[in-house]
C-alpha cells in the first residue's frame, strides 16, 4: 500500500504594467493519478476576471488582462501525491521510428530551444553505438549531469541547448533542454516538463523555483528522467508539458510588464499530532 503525502504548492507574482497587458499563466497542477488537487485558492489584485482553457498539449492555462499599474496574482493549492518514487524500468527498450505513434513524432523534431539537428554529431559520437533503451537514455542524463555546472544567472530566456552544451553551465531548464536535444538527435522522443517539486527526499539547494525535467517515450509509454538531479524523486507535481520551455512558460505576456517579484513554494504538509489523552 502506497502512503499518500500532502504538499502545499503555489506562487506569488507581483508586476507593474505600463498599460493594459494580456497574459497567460501556467501554474496549476495537471490532475493525474499522481497528483490530486484537494483544495486551491486564487487571489488577484486588483480583482478581475480570469478565463481558463486547456492548450493543445493538455496544459491548464489562465488568461488575464493586467491593468496599468501594480498587479498581483497568487495561487495556492494543497495536493496529494504518492509517497513513492516515480516508476522506472531499466529493461524497457526504445521504439523504432516506424513504431512511434503519430502524435508522439513531434517530440523527435528540433524545436525552439532543443536544436537536436545541430547536436547530431555529439549524440552519435557519445551514444550512437549504445544498446537502445532505458540505459542509453540514462547515459544521456549522466552525460548532461556531469557536463554542466549548475549556476543561477548562467543562462537567459534566449539560451538554447547548443549554447548550454558549449558554455557548460545552466539551470534545470537548460539541463532538460540539452537532455531532450540529445535524445531527439538519435530519434528518441522526448518532451519538456515543468512543475513543482518539494524537497521531500532531498536537501534544499538554493531558493525554491519552478522545476524542469523531461519525459521520454520508450516501448509505448512516457518515463520520467531528470538530467539536473539525475535521480528518482518523490512528489513531482506536473504543471505543463510541451516541446520545450516555450510551450511551458509559467507566464506569457503580450507586452512587457515589469516583474517586481516572484515567490514559489512546494512544501510537504504534516498532519497535526493527536492531542494527548488526559490522565
Amino acid at each position: 500500500m502506497v502512503t499518500l503525502l500532502s504538499v502545499r504548492v503555489g506562487c506569488d507574482f507581483q508586476f507593474t504594467a505600463l498599460g493594459p497587458t494580456h497574459a497567460v499563466f501556467q501554474i496549476e497542477p495537471i490532475r493525474t493519478d499522481r497528483a490530486a488537487v484537494l483544495n486551491e485558492w486564487w487571489s488577484i489584485s486588483p480583482e478581475l476576471r480570469r478565463q481558463g482553457y486547456e492548450d493543445s498539449f493538455g496544459n491548464i492555462c489562465q488568461r488575464v488582462t493586467m491593468p496599468a499599474g501594480p498587479f498581483a496574482l497568487r495561487y495556492d493549492a494543497l495536493v496529494q501525491v504518492p509517497g513513492d518514487e516515480e516508476d522506472g524500468d531499466p529493461s524497457v527498450r526504445e521504439c523504432a521510428p516506424a513504431d512511434i505513434p503519430g502524435p508522439v513524432l513531434v517530440y523527435t523534431l528540433p524545436s525552439r530551444y532543443c536544436l537536436s539537428d545541430e547536436l547530431q554529431a555529439v549524440a552519435a559520437t557519445n551514444f550512437g553505438a549504445m544498446t537502445p533503451g532505458w540505459s542509453r537514455v540514462q547515459a544521456i542524463c549522466d552525460f548532461v549531469h556531469s557536463h554542466l555546472t549548475f549556476g543561477y544567472g548562467s543562462s537567459s530566456p534566449l539560451t538554447t541547448a547548443v549554447d548550454v552544451y558549449n558554455q557548460k553551465m545552466g539551470v534545470c531548464r537548460d539541463y532538460t533542454h540539452l537532455g531532450i536535444a540529445l535524445c531527439r538527435a538519435i530519434n528518441i522522443p522526448a518532451r519538456y516538463v515543468m512543475g513543482y517539486m518539494a524537497d521531500i527526499d532531498n536537501p534544499p539547494e538554493g531558493e525554491m523555483d519552478f522545476c524542469a525535467w523531461m519525459e521520454v517515450w520508450l516501448n509505448g509509454g512516457w518515463f520520467t528522467f531528470d538530467p539536473r538531479n539525475n535521480r528518482k524523486r518523490i512528489g513531482r507535481i506536473v504543471i505543463a508539458r510541451g516541446r520545450d520551455a516555450l510551450d511551458c512558460a509559467m507566464v506569457t505576456s503580450f507586452g512587457s510588464p515589469i516583474l517586481d517579484s516572484m515567490t514559489v513554494w512546494a512544501d510537504q504538509v504534516f498532519p497535526e499530532p493527536a492531542a494527548a489523552s488526559p490522565t
